[in-house]
C-alpha cells in the first residue's frame, strides 16, 4: 500500500490546529440529538408518556437508518468534496434538531432520528479521508485519537447543556439553541476548510449507479478480510456503548435515586473520560502497538465496568456505579480509534471512505440493537440488572473478537519474518 502524505497530494488540507479542530467538531456533530435525547431521557419519558422500551426504540431507528445508509455514504465520501460534507454532516444535523423542536412529540422525533442518521454516518468517512491525504502516517493514529473524541466532547456538552436548556425552555428550546449553535460551527468549519475542487457530480452519479447495480446483481466491493473483522468489533463494542450511553442517565434517576441533571452529568463524565482515553488510545497505536492487543486490553476493561454496573444494580452501590461509568469512558468508548486506524492501514487512499463505511455499518448496526435490547430487557424486568448482564456477555463475545486478531496478527507478523 502506497503511503501518502499532506506533501504527495497537491491541493490537499493542510495538517493544522485548525483542521484537527474542524475534523473533532465534525465527529462532535451528528451524536448531539441522541445524546441529547439520553441525557433527558426522564423527562421526555414523563412528557411523552411513553415507555423506557419506546424510548429506546427513538435511538435504534436512529441508528438503524446509520447503518442501511453508511455503506452508500461511505463510497460518497471517496468523491465529495471536503465542503460537501461538511455541509451534508452539520446541516443534516440541523435539520433534525429543528424538526425535533417541533414538539416532544413521538413521531416528530422518530422522524427527526430518521433523517440525522445519514448525516451523522458521513463524520467518520470525511474525516478518515482527510487525514489519510493530510496527515503523514506516523501521525495519523494521534490525529485519530483526538478526532474520534469528538464524539465524547458531544456526550460531555449534551450531558451537561441538554438537561439544564430542558428544564428552562422545553426540549424545543433545547433543540432549536443546540441547532443554532451547530450553524455558527458550520460557519466557522467551512472558514477554515482549504481551497479545494469542486465536487465532481458526475462521479457522484456513478458512485450511486454502481452502488445500484451491485444490490441488483449481488457483486459486491473487494476489501481485506481485516476490514470486515473490524466491522465485527465495532458491531460487539457498538451494542454495548449505546445501550449503556442511552440508559446510563435513566439508570442513575431509577437505580440510585439521582436528579435528572447528576444523570446528566454521569452521561458527561463518561464522555470526558472518553475524550481522554481516545488520545491515550490513538498514542498508544502511534508507539507502535497492534489493533488486537489494544482491543483486548479495551474488552477487558470494559467487562470489569459491567461487573461494577451489575454490582451497583444489585447491591445498591453509589460508589460501583461512577466506577462503571469511568471503566466505560476509559475502555469501550475508545474502540473507534482502533478500528479506524486499522482500517486506515488495511486499505489504500481510493478504498478509505468504502473501507470506513462498511466499519461504520457494523458499529451503527451494533449501536441500533444495542438500545433497543436494553429497553426491551428493562420493560421485561422492570429493572437494569439483566440488561447490565447482557451488555457483558457483549464484552465476552468482543474479547473473543480481539484475541482472534492478536493470533492473526502474530501469524502474520511470524510470515512476514
Amino acid at each position: 500500500m502506497t503511503e501518502e502524505t499532506s506533501t504527495s497530494r497537491p491541493g490537499a488540507p493542510r495538517a493544522g490546529t485548525a483542521l484537527l479542530t474542524v475534523l473533532l467538531i465534525a465527529m462532535g456533530v451528528g451524536p448531539l440529538l441522541n445524546y441529547g435525547l439520553s441525557a433527558t431521557s426522564d423527562l421526555l419519558i414523563r412528557q411523552l408518556g411513553v415507555s423506557a422500551g419506546q424510548f429506546g426504540l427513538l435511538i435504534t431507528v436512529l441508528f438503524v437508518s446509520a447503518a442501511v445508509s453508511s455503506m452508500v455514504i461511505g463510497r460518497l465520501a471517496d468523491v465529495l468534496s471536503i465542503r460537501s460534507q461538511l455541509v451534508f454532516n452539520y446541516g443534516g444535523t440541523v435539520l433534525a434538531l429543528l424538526i425535533s423542536a417541533i414538539g416532544p412529540y413521538y413521531w416528530v422525533l422518530v422522524v427527526a432520528c430518521i433523517l440525522v442518521g445519514p448525516a451523522q454516518v458521513i463524520a467518520n468517512p470525511t474525516t478518515n479521508r482527510v487525514i489519510y491525504s493530510a496527515v503523514p502516517a506516523t501521525k495519523r493514529s494521534g490525529w485519530i485519537g483526538v478526532k474520534q473524541s469528538g464524539v465524547q466532547a458531544s456526550q460531555l456538552a449534551a450531558g451537561l447543556l441538554f438537561p439544564t436548556a430542558a428544564l428552562w425552555a422545553g426540549w424545543s428550546g433545547a433543540a432549536i439553541a443546540a441547532g443554532v449553535v451547530v450553524l455558527l460551527l458550520l460557519w466557522w468549519s467551512l472558514r477554515h476548510i482549504p481551497p479545494e475542487a469542486p465536487t465532481d457530480w458526475s462521479a457522484v452519479r456513478r458512485v450511486l449507479a454502481t452502488r445500484f447495480r451491485t444490490r441488483r446483481t449481488g457483486a459486491s466491493t473487494s476489501l481485506p478480510m481485516q476490514v470486515w473483522l473490524f466491522a465485527a468489533v465495532a458491531f460487539c463494542s457498538g451494542m454495548g456503548t449505546q445501550a449503556t450511553n442511552v440508559y446510563l442517565p435513566l439508570f442513575a434517576v431509577r437505580d440510585h435515586d439521582y436528579s435528572l441533571l447528576v444523570g446528566g452529568l454521569a452521561a458527561g463524565l463518561s464522555g470526558v473520560v472518553g475524550v481522554a482515553s481516545r488520545v491515550f488510545w490513538g498514542r498508544a497505536l502511534g508507539a507502535g502497538r497492534r489493533p488486537g492487543t489494544l482491543l483486548a486490553l479495551i474488552a477487558s476493561g470494559a467487562l470489569m465496568g459491567m461487573a461494577c454496573m451489575v454490582a451497583s444494580s444489585a447491591l445498591d452501590i453509589a460508589g460501583l456505579f461512577w466506577a462503571g461509568v469511568a471503566l466505560h469512558g476509559l475502555t469501550v468508548l475508545g474502540t473507534n480509534v482502533v478500528v479506524n486506524a486499522g482500517t486506515m492501514q488495511a486499505v489504500d487512499a481510493t478504498r478509505i471512505g468504502a473501507a470506513s463505511g462498511t466499519t461504520t455499518m457494523g458499529m451503527y448496526a451494533g449501536f441500533a440493537l444495542g438500545p433497543v435490547g436494553m429497553g426491551a430487557v428493562v420493560e421485561l424486568t422492570g429493572g437494569f440488572l439483566l440488561g447490565w448482564i447482557l451488555v457483558g456477555a457483549v464484552y465476552v463475545l468482543l474479547l473473543s473478537l480481539a484475541v482472534t486478531m492478536v493470533r492473526t496478527e502474530r501469524r502474520r507478523s511470524r510470515d512476514a519474518e
